[in-house]
């Protein structure tokens, strides 16, 4: 309980305080700020006790139903801290900060990148769903509009007109993702926690996020799946 917690100092608040101003950061970015605020508070650093320094924050957010997690970001496997709201689940949780043609329009493109290949939807294929939503249709220009506040909220991530969920997103939404998608939400085999942008194994249909198949093969001769020990068809990242 929040009651036998570390207490928390000066510096613990300042670090929720910066970490709340940005949703997500990178975990360099966190070590560096876990060394700033323990200096300007002249609070004891050790710079192996990140984990430990981040669990005192969450005893004192398990109340208020918070939490800071940490996750991975699909593209180029690098560890990120996110705050996280355990109170609702996360579509109610941004109910408060769009409309409800706008959150339909999300949870379509969710359901788009959730069923792809690879964890990416088209703007093009993204675009045509906005006048078939069911709330209220959207024009085109409109719907680009919300989708730039996707990407500028951290929900989405862009890339080439191919759009795929932000690691905040990922990070925030994983539970909701995992019993909402059951038949195609996949975790990575490797690590287990969910894989959007993956390589699928084509004889046995694991999954595998790609920093983690370009960690997991490069001890290998070979590439073989982990799982059925076939050759492992897709092109090495």
């Amino acid at each position: 309980s929040a009651a036998m917690a570390a207490p928390m100092t000066d510096a613990h608040r300042r670090f929720l305080q910066v970490l709340m101003s940005h949703g997500i950061m990178e975990a360099a970015e966190a070590r560096r700020l876990h060394r700033r605020c323990c200096e300007i508070h002249k609070v004891y650093y050790a710079h192996d006790k990140l984990d430990e320094f981040i669990s005192t924050v969450n005893s004192h957010l398990q109340p208020l139903f918070m939490q800071i997690r940490k996750g991975m970001s699909e593209g180029d496997g690098r560890a990120h801290y996110a705050l996280v709201n355990l109170a609702e689940t996360e579509i109610t949780k941004m109910a408060s900060d769009y409309t409800e043609n706008e959150l339909e329009l999300f949870r379509k493109t969710m359901d788009l990148i959730i069923s792809s290949e690879n964890g990416f939807a088209s703007s093009t294929d993204i675009l045509n769903l906005a006048d078939q939503l069911k709330t209220k249709k959207m024009k085109k220009k409109e719907a680009e509009q919300v989708l730039k506040v996707f990407v500028e909220d951290k929900w989405l991530s862009e890339r080439n007109g191919e759009y795929t969920l932000h690691t905040r997103c990922i990070i925030e939404m994983e539970q909701y993702i995992l019993s909402n998608y059951q038949d195609m939400a996949r975790k990575c085999n490797i690590c287990h926690s969910l894989a959007i942008q993956s390589q699928v194994c084509e004889s046995c249909g694991i999954g595998m996020h790609l920093p983690c198949v370009r960690k997991y093969f490069r001890a290998q001769t070979e590439p073989r799946c982990p799982q059925c020990n076939d050759f492992w068809s897709c092109d090495i990242p």
